[in-house]
This record gives structure tokens, C-alpha cells and sequence, in this order.
């Protein structure tokens, strides 16, 4: 917000610090209105909705080149202060990719959105693995929604009932993939037996153990 301050300023438009602040909460609990029907915005209605709390006239006043600058103020902060990523999980796709399984993500996005979350990936040598990359704030649905799942296999030609879909979620993930009749591993540390009747169809407790998973779920 300190840089859409700086930016919104160079344009000769006024917001304060704490108009801002107060701006990212009530678009926070926007963003969450939408999400809980499993839906989805683009990156720029995100802005958007920030600039509106801080004036409804806003918007339309801020030219293309400032609004792609607050977006990409917006859709940064991700990549100075990245998250740890499981030590197995390179390790885990290169394998899986050799011995020939197409891979493909399936990911709801919160405050970064999915073409930031690809320099991410690619930062850390995961991107490639990745036949395809489907990100909600893309495509306009969450999980646990069936149809963002079925998106996904459409685009790599894939069919559900051969399909496995690994995550760690009960309802995003195992429930979501499960309505779009996929097969579950699930990123845990419960087993199997603890998860109850909801189960995935496998529980590991890290991408390390996800080819043997898989192996055993081929057999």
C-alpha cells in the first residue's frame, strides 16, 4: 500500500496511508464474498476494488499504465518474501515426469495472482514440470468447485477416472477433486485411518513420498 500511495501520488491522485489500509480490508472482505460461491477476479478487479473503497470516482480516473503499475505493486510482495517450498517436491515431479505422467496444476489464488505465482515456480525449477497451469483468478472458479478440475484435464487431455489430483486440503482438495471423480492423495501428516470417512484415496506427509503414492496407486 506504501507503493500505491507513491504511485497513485505520481498521478496526481490523493490517498493517504490509512484511507489505503482501510481500503485493502474492505476489499479483502470483498474478494471474500466472492470467493465463498467458489468464484474468482482477475488481479486488476482486486485494484480495483481497493481504489473504490478509497474513492468510488477513483477508478475511472486512473489511467491503463498506472492501473498495470499498482497491479504489479499489488502482485509482487510474493516474490521478495517468497514461501519455503517442500524440499521434496523437485525431486518428486522430475520423477514423475519420467516415467512419462503429465502433470498439471490446479490452484486458487488469494492476494498473488497466478502469472506471479509462475515466476515463483519458475524461481524454484518447478514450473517446468508442468505440462499446464490453471489458476482461479484466471479462470474465474475456485476449488472446491468441480468444473476448475475438469479445466484442467481438458486442457491436457486428460480423463478424471485415470486422473490423480494432490493436495492438502479435506474439502478444496479432496472433496473438490473426488466431485470431479478423481482419485486424492492427500499432503498430511494423518494417516490414512485418521482422516475418517472423507479419506483421500492415499495420505503422504510430504511430495517425497508422492511417486511411490502413485506407483501404488497404478497397481
Amino acid at each position: 500500500m506504501a507503493d500505491f500511495e507513491t504511485i497513485l501520488a505520481g498521478a496526481g491522485l490523493r490517498a493517504g496511508a490509512a484511507a489505503l489500509d482501510r481500503a485493502y480490508d474492505e476489499s479483502g472482505a470483498y474478494l471474500a464474498r466472492v470467493w465463498t460461491r467458489h468464484r474468482d477476479v482477475p488481479v486488476d478487479e482486486h485494484v480495483r476494488a481497493i481504489l473504490a473503497a478509497v474513492d468510488p470516482e477513483m477508478s475511472a480516473h486512473v489511467p491503463p499504465d498506472v492501473l498495470a503499475a499498482l497491479v504489479d505493486a499489488y502482485s509482487r510482495p510474493v516474490l521478495m518474501v517468497p514461501p519455503a517450498v517442500d524440499d521434496g517436491a523437485l525431486g518428486a515431479l522430475e520423477a514423475l515426469v519420467g516415467r512419462g505422467y503429465t502433470l498439471a496444476i490446479v490452484s486458487n489464488t488469494m492476494r498473488t495472482p497466478g502469472a506471479t505465482l509462475r515466476r515463483l515456480l519458475e524461481r524454484y525449477r518447478l514450473l517446468g514440470c508442468f505440462r499446464h497451469t490453471t489458476f482461479s483468478d484466471e479462470v474465474g472458479v475456485r476449488k472446491p468447485d468441480p468444473e476448475i478440475f475438469t479445466l484442467t484435464l481438458r486442457a491436457v487431455g486428460g480423463e478424471p477416472a485415470t486422473a490423480v489430483h494432490v493436495g492438502d486440503d479435506e474439502i478444496l482438495d479432496v472433496q473438490g477433486a473426488r466431485a470431479a471423480g478423481m482419485r486424492v492423495v492427500q499432503v498430511t501428516d494423518l494417516s490414512l485411518q485418521a482422516l475418517g470417512a472423507q479419506r483421500p484415496d492415499a495420505a503422504i506427509p510430504s511430495l517425497a513420498a508422492l511417486p511411490d503414492a502413485i506407483a501404488r496407486l497404478a497397481s
